[in-house]
């Protein structure tokens, strides 16, 4: 049996994108739908917003300083309010930067999803996978994304998952580490389930965990795309995940109380808002980190 605890409760509209960083021992997340980023401090239980502004899809860490958030109005390195600058805003080839998840490439590249949410249940025009580099130039890594969410790479660096809960699946692209070069994707996991697979990390030993939106929980599926552990936890809408502390074995999963598309769930059901920790015996592996300079 796993110990599952809400360490903290900010009523997040979508709370999503745990980062873990090392070297503070400090764990960041978002609210999406709030523009608040939050610092987490296990180790007295403080959880403080420090960034209030535009919505923030997903972020990394970047090694020059700050983070690079992926916004609703496209990329910007963050530090504070007086220290930022924008790497692209607006739009890039007549398509709005509205971005969901975010990951650091192991080249410090920053790879971000657009989404588009209508006013009812679905999505109103198809995303993109952007890769940003900081030589300034952009690539469109792959398209046609209900949801562009979940990405992680494997601890050898020969893949490169992407997730699209619209679709239920996760996909794998072949991944070079010499050319930084990501190949086609291929399908790998088609979630059977209920709900659908969100936000990721994959761990020490190249498996995968998925949130599942919608399901309650969070799921380990192998190299060869087979679930082999579900972790509950009291949230219906479990959105992504993490693992932190000092030996790398606290799995932190962010929630979401947005009340959007709840045809199907039980009255009363807690839908989320809150950030959990679950104590594990598996070991995770740190995220890459942005290289742009201000």
């Amino acid at each position: 049996m796993f110990k599952v605890e809400k360490v903290a409760d900010e009523q997040a509209n979508v709370g999503e994108g745990p980062l873990w960083d090392d070297e503070s021992q400090l764990l960041y997340w978002a609210d999406i739908r709030s523009g608040r980023l939050f610092e987490y401090n296990p180790e007295n239980g403080e959880n403080n917003t420090i960034y209030n502004g535009i919505y923030v899809g997903g972020f990394s860490k970047n090694s020059y300083g700050g983070f690079t958030l992926g916004t609703w109005n496209g990329v910007l390195l963050w530090e504070s309010e007086r220290k930022k600058r924008w790497i692209h805003q607006g739009t890039y080839m007549g398509e709005k930067l509205q971005f969901n998840d975010c990951i650091a490439a192991p080249d410090g590249s920053f790879l971000a999803g657009t989404f588009y949410p209508s006013n009812v249940l679905g999505y109103n025009k198809s995303g993109k996978l952007y890769r940003f580099f900081p030589n300034g130039n952009v690539e469109i890594v792959s398209e046609n994304h209900g949801c562009s969410n979940g990405m992680g790479f494997s601890p050898d660096l020969s893949y490169f998952y992407h997730s699209d809960p619209s679709k239920g699946k996760i996909v794998r692209h072949p991944y070079n580490n010499e050319t930084h070069i990501i190949g086609e994707a291929e399908e790998w996991y088609e979630h059977k389930d209920q709900g659908g697979p969100d936000g990721m990390t994959v761990d020490s030993e190249g498996y995968v965990w998925s949130a599942i939106w919608g399901g309650s929980g969070v799921i380990r599926i192998d190299k060869e795309g087979n679930v082999v552990e579900k972790i509950n936890v009291d949230a219906h809408q479990t959105s992504s995940c993490m693992f932190g502390g000092s030996s790398l074995t606290d799995l932190y999963v962010t929630s979401a109380a947005t009340p959007d598309n709840l045809a199907n769930v039980p009255k009363g059901t807690y839908l989320g808002g809150s950030l959990f920790k679950i104590s594990t015996n598996y070991v995770g592996k740190l995220e890459y980190e942005t290289k742009f300079e201000f």
